[in-house]
């Protein structure tokens, strides 16, 4: 029968060791809070969305959007910086879309990595028109003919 003594054992269980957080964490945590912005159409430029369709449709190439895509980060021990593409809805405020990002994804990235985020920059890379079709719909609507 062992005998606690009271001696302490290197502090609290939480405080032994160390936790690392890959950068793709972080840009997925970014990704989705961006995306959950009313007023956000899509994330990354014309050119990396189409690309991405492509990709997503070869098989073996995995499942769904990528979250990452339009979001780049920095992670450093305690700190984090965050760029994002987004592609906004006409007709909404850019300012207040952009305010909403910013709020959202350092929200979600300081409580879910711990992480102090440093700077959110945002690069509005286009304006979704009503009347314009997705690239993405575009191209499902020619497989579909073939």
């Amino acid at each position: 029968m062992t005998e606690n003594t009271g001696v302490k054992h290197g502090g609290a269980p939480g405080s032994r060791g160390r936790t690392a957080i890959a950068d793709v964490v972080v840009e997925k945590i970014a990704g989705m809070a961006a995306r959950d912005v009313l007023g956000v159409h899509a994330l990354g430029s014309g050119f990396a969305r189409s690309m991405g369709a492509m990709r997503e449709r070869m098989p073996g190439a995995g499942s769904g959007k990528s979250v990452t895509r339009g979001v780049s980060v920095e992670v450093g021990e305690v700190q984090a910086a965050i760029d994002l593409e987004i592609v906004v809805d006409y007709g909404v405020s850019i300012t207040d879309v952009a305010s909403d990002v910013r709020e959202n994804v350092i929200a979600a990235v300081e409580r879910m990595a711990g992480l102090e985020v440093v700077e959110v920059n945002i690069a509005v890379s286009d304006v979704k028109l009503p009347d314009e079709e997705d690239e993405e719909d575009e191209e499902q609507q020619r497989q579909r003919v073939r």
